[in-house]
């Protein structure tokens, strides 16, 4: 007898509008059929899970360009895990009596400090998870190279770089000078690329990088480690010691396997973007509103709308508009990072078909209604 389906009506959840863009709040990605057909796949089958992790790791090593990779449950345990690794090597014993032996064992990760950043959960917190402690160099405003030699002792492991839009990016050392530094001291350098596109582009400089598997690539909510191959082995070791609280499916295996194979040939949709945003226009006939598009500040080929409040003409702020959007019947999230500066963003990817009209006429309404 075939089980029946889940009757979803119990569940009793909020219909979410996200224009926020690929946000773990809002479950980050929707993925196609055939990923979900994979998952099916992998759910409805059994294997050997060393094999699986093992050959699917050597799948993946491909796509990134790199020696070794593995897959993990998310990018943050991805960073709990190469940490942890770099700490206990391929000492068992270690690995099973981490925090204990962690204080006693070369366990510093560097850090410009404009990058220990909350992404969701600190960058700290996850450094500390594998055994770290996190040494920030520099300020939030700036860092020298010679800073970060000076910040190097016998007791650094590793320096971790975040590239994400989240960390300040003025006057820091580039990307290519922390290798050359790290390559003089034979120091590992990680890379935090959770939510970048380009899956090749840290092959040649990162030990380690560590993506996203639930952003930019759309497959089930998932992270992926790529580097040395003896950096994935210590981490396939850790994967069975406090990784196991921290264990990959299967069906999500098959998963990202899918969505890596359906990334190769999908394309950027700049000019769908922008004739998405073109709904917002209208806005622009509100008092107190400003229309614009903005790309990505990271350049990444991403184009969002910005909406901008004059909380002295529309008598409501910024602030004020997203939360109202968030409490109506459907819930609008927007990209509000600097909704305390009178603006927040719209980000067209995640839209389904008639959700932009939705948001145009939701704004409208709450804008009209302050002085009604």
């Amino acid at each position: 007898m075939e089980a029946s389906i889940l009757n979803l009506s119990k569940l009793q959840v909020k219909q979410v509008i996200n224009a926020s863009g690929k946000m773990s709040i809002l479950g980050v990605s929707t993925v196609q059929d055939n990923v979900i057909e994979a998952m099916k796949y992998g759910g409805q089958s059994f294997f050997e899970m060393a094999d699986l992790v093992k050959k699917s790791g050597e799948i993946v090593a491909e796509y990134f360009a790199t020696e070794s990779a593995i897959i993990v449950n998310s990018a943050s345990s991805g960073i709990a895990l190469s940490i942890a690794g770099l700490i206990a090597k391929d000492d068992r014993y270690a690995s099973e009596k981490l925090y204990q032996i962690a204080p006693d064992r070369p366990n510093e990760v560097l850090i410009l400090k404009g990058q220990n950043v909350d992404y969701g959960a600190p960058v700290e917190t996850m450094i500390n998870l594998g055994g770290g402690k996190l040494i920030e160099v520099g300020y939030s405003n700036g860092c020298k190279i010679d800073q970060i030699e000076g910040a190097i002792t016998a007791n650094t492991i590793a320096f971790f770089y975040v590239k994400s839009h989240h960390a300040v990016q003025k006057n820091m050392p580039s990307l290519q000078e922390i290798k050359e530094l790290c390559n003089r001291h034979s120091l590992p350098l990680i890379i935090d690329a959770a939510a970048e596109g380009d899956l090749k582009q840290f092959s040649e400089i990162a030990d380690l990088v560590i993506y996203s598997g639930s952003k930019a690539i759309d497959g089930p909510t998932s992270g992926i480690v790529a580097g040395k191959k003896k950096l994935i082995q210590y981490i396939e070791l850790q994967s069975k010691i406090i990784g196991r609280v921290m264990k990959v499916g299967k069906e999500t295996i098959f998963g990202i396997l899918q969505a890596l194979e359906n990334y190769q040939t999908k394309e950027d949709d700049v000019e769908g973007q922008l004739e998405t945003l073109e709904t917002l226009k209208p806005l622009n006939n509100l008092p107190g509103v400003q229309v614009m598009t903005q790309q990505d500040e990271s350049g990444r080929a991403i184009y969002r709308g910005r909406i901008m409040i004059d909380e002295q003409i529309t008598g409501i702020s910024a602030l004020q508009v997203i939360e109202k959007l968030k409490s109506g019947t459907i819930a609008i999230y927007t990209r509000d990072y600097y909704a305390n500066e009178g603006h927040f963003d719209i980000d067209p990817r995640p839209l389904k078909d008639g959700d932009i009209d939705i948001i145009t006429n939701r704004i409208k309404e709450i804008i009209g209604g302050v002085h009604s």
